[in-house]
């Protein structure tokens, strides 16, 4: 069942270290190409698959392979979710006689080792960067910070802005914007407001500025310190557009004040603000999502005569609040609306469609809307994927799921961390013996391909294995967890 399966590395930090001796190689015949040995989709393939460091080496070494930035970065994107294999493989054409990194490259594999929490790569890489005069840029920066923020170091991500000049990059408005973005957006509102309080003068805080910050305090349903922020943002002379309206609005509804996002847009109305498809889409989703579908249908219907067409995404909005807190049935008949007039579905309507099947127990209604999606060149991603394992995981057919998983594994879409979890969780419903020697090695495939589990993850799946006697297994997993990081110290084999 698990083909896929192998002994992780030992240790998947520090990668440089780790495959720091695959650059002087022993001069042995390459190993034959892959058919379309320049098709993104092989080449990732080959990587996924191949067990042997110096023999992969070789064959992306080999003259006839010409690379490009354009190409590698393909590569690194179809790897996204097997992190290691995806590092593994920039690493190898670091030490190429030819070929040389771009800068996109470099922001790649930065962002690939930052997920990790491999922070010792990254600034490794920011240095090989530096080095070869190729940044770090504002873009880099951010992609660490994001990082940072993600893993709940917000102070650290503080600490990499105010330091970007010591790396040869000075700070702007755009990487002060960036910055307060990334920490309103996890909810780290205090911080990026007093951020904000200290630094607006220096880099002259524009309309963006002020927009992020009073999306931040609407993240958090304070809808009043949102429109302080609009208060003082006309104050100082800049004037709010639509996009600053259309925050606050959503505001209102995030929080749950209904009638106040209404009054909130008559008012817009009646000072002649322009109105766009995100305000609409903004009060179809609103009303929906706390039930009112009479109004939200309104408000979709009148768009028309207000002068503004209904978007993809609007579509979308109507169909996710009727498979919610209506119908799936319904649902479809905006769908096949919205088919009719011209629309193209894209992955997004796909899949809220296809959960609102699974959700209504209409498992192979739901399959028909996968095929239905292929039919539209509109390849079912992970998303897709995880919305099926969990239904039929849920509804007690394990084993279809994890034909869907087997799927996902042979390259036809990658799992993600979800994908893991849903399965992983799923393997304690029955309890079976085999069902928990199925998640053990799920664990171990899931650190392979670069994922963290949670420290809960590796205690359920030890406790699981040691319920069935699988001392061999539970040892292994247990010094997995040491090496990363998670060992508790509650088990003793």
């Amino acid at each position: 069942m698990f083909a896929l399966l192998r002994k992780p590395p030992k240790n998947h930090f520090h990668f440089f270290c780790i495959y720091r001796d695959l650059s002087p190689l022993t001069t042995t015949s390459p190993a034959p190409l892959p058919p379309a040995a320049a098709d993104p989709a092989a080449l990732a393939s080959l990587i996924l698959t191949s067990t042997d460091p110096r023999t992969l080496t070789q064959t992306l070494h080999c003259p006839s392979l010409h690379w490009t930035p354009q190409l590698v970065d393909q590569i690194i994107k179809r790897l996204w979710n097997h992190a290691l294999k995806a590092l593994h493989f920039f690493n190898i054409l670091s030490y190429h006689p030819t070929y040389a990194h771009s800068r996109s490259s470099f922001d790649h594999a930065i962002d690939l080792a930052a997920r990790l929490r491999d922070y010792r790569t990254v600034w490794i890489l920011v240095h090989r960067m530096k080095s070869l005069r190729l940044g770090p840029t504002q873009k880099t920066f951010a992609i660490i910070a994001e990082r940072y923020v993600s893993a709940g170091k917000a102070d650290r991500a503080v600490k990499i802005f105010l330091s970007m000049h010591e790396h040869g990059c000075r700070q702007s408005l755009n990487s002060f914007n960036t910055i307060l973005d990334l920490l309103c957006k996890e909810k780290k509102v205090e911080k990026a407001y007093n951020l904000f309080k200290v630094f607006r003068g220096k880099f002259k805080a524009d309309v963006i500025s002020y927009n992020v910050i009073a999306n931040g305090w609407c993240l958090v349903k304070r809808t009043n310190k949102a429109l302080e922020v609009l208060k003082e943002m006309v104050d100082r002379g800049l004037n709010p557009n639509l996009t600053t309206y259309n925050i606050v609005l959503k505001g209102y509804f995030r929080a749950g004040q209904i009638e106040e996002a209404w009054r909130f847009f008559l008012e817009m109305k009646k000072r002649k603000c322009e109105i766009d498809v995100v305000t609409y889409t903004t009060i179809v989703h609103g009303f929906g999502i706390v039930g009112e579908i009479k109004r939200a249908r309104n408000v979709f219907d009148g768009m028309v005569n207000g002068g503004v067409l209904p978007s993809v995404a609007t579509y979308n909005a109507m169909i996710q609040v009727l498979c919610k807190k209506d119908s799936v049935e319904n649902a479809i008949l905006v769908f096949e609306e919205m088919v009719r007039k011209g629309y193209m579905p894209n992955s997004t309507t796909y899949n809220v469609v296809i959960r609102g099947l699974c959700h209504a127990g209409e498992m192979e209604r739901a399959l028909e809307f996968v095929g239905r999606m292929k039919d539209d060149e509109c390849e079912p991603n992970v998303q897709t994927y995880n919305i099926l394992i969990r239904y039929f995981c849920d509804a007690g057919e394990i084993e279809r799921g994890l034909e869907l998983f087997e799927k996902m594994g042979s390259g036809v879409c990658l799992p993600n961390l979800d994908t893991y979890n849903i399965l992983i969780s799923s393997m304690f419903v029955r309890k079976k013996s085999d069902d928990l020697l199925v998640a053990g090695k799920l664990l171990i495939e899931m650190v392979d391909r670069g994922f963290m589990p949670r420290k809960f993850t590796f205690n359920r799946v030890l406790n699981g294995l040691l319920l069935i006697g699988n001392q061999g297994l539970a040892k292994e997993i247990l010094r997995l967890q040491s090496r990363c990081g998670r060992l508790p110290r509650q088990f003793k084999l």
